[in-house]
């Protein structure tokens, strides 16, 4: 006997996790003041945004991106940039690790990472989060932004892992703390849980999101 129509359509084949705020905790508003306050400036300016964000996209090297802050701010040492651009990364609760590992072993859903992050910070967390490859072997696709030189929430980065691994966007859950980027996703046909971070963990996914499953 065939299963409803509509039930087929919404069926989800394919999760697609952040790592931010979803698996790994930040501080994001800790991590601005503390820059702020070493750089001694009221906002980030332009040239730093952009840097940033090249950076993210594996445009330019760990060594390009500290020299260009040691030029802007010479008064500062190299570990002074380094512990500041790290301040955001705090712990990995064990039991989302606990979560993905059991969704892995299941093997009911192709399970994906897709992180906007950099070589400074994955070189941190592997130094600090034993478990890190375990937990990179449980996704079946792992995509960091330097890696494959894109970004969210650019429409393109969503084309390419359709493209890539043949997926249908309506086939897809992708979970992610920032609205941008499951705003972009959403108008692409991405089922979507934009995690509130606050209050909310990605553990509790089945019960969150049981209209999907």
């Amino acid at each position: 006997m065939r299963l409803p129509i509509s039930w087929e359509m919404n069926m989800i084949k394919t999760l697609i996790f952040d790592f931010g705020d979803v698996f790994i905790n930040l501080d994001k508003q800790g991590a601005m003041k503390n820059a702020l306050e070493l750089f001694q400036l009221e906002t980030f300016e332009a040239d730093m945004i952009k840097t940033n964000e090249l950076y993210e996209v594996g445009k330019i090297s760990t060594s390009e991106f500290i020299q260009f802050y040691n030029a802007k701010f010479s008064d500062l040492r190299e570990t002074d940039i380094i512990e500041a651009w790290n301040y955001i990364l705090k712990d990995f609760p064990e039991h989302r690790f606990e979560f993905i590992k059991n969704l892995a072993l299941q093997k009911d859903y192709k399970l994906m990472l897709l992180s906007n992050t950099n070589n400074m910070h994955i070189d941190f967390i592997k130094q600090k989060i034993p478990f890190f490859n375990e937990f990179q072997d449980c996704f079946d696709v792992f995509y960091l932004s330097q890696e494959i030189n894109l970004r969210k929430p650019n429409r393109d980065i969503f084309e390419f892992v359709l493209k890539e691994n043949n997926l249908i966007a309506n086939e897809c859950l992708f979970i992610d703390d920032t609205k941008a980027n499951t705003d972009t996703a959403d108008a692409m046909g991405f089922h979507t849980w934009n995690i509130d971070e606050t209050s909310e963990d990605v553990v509790t996914l089945f019960e969150t999101k049981k209209e999907l499953f």
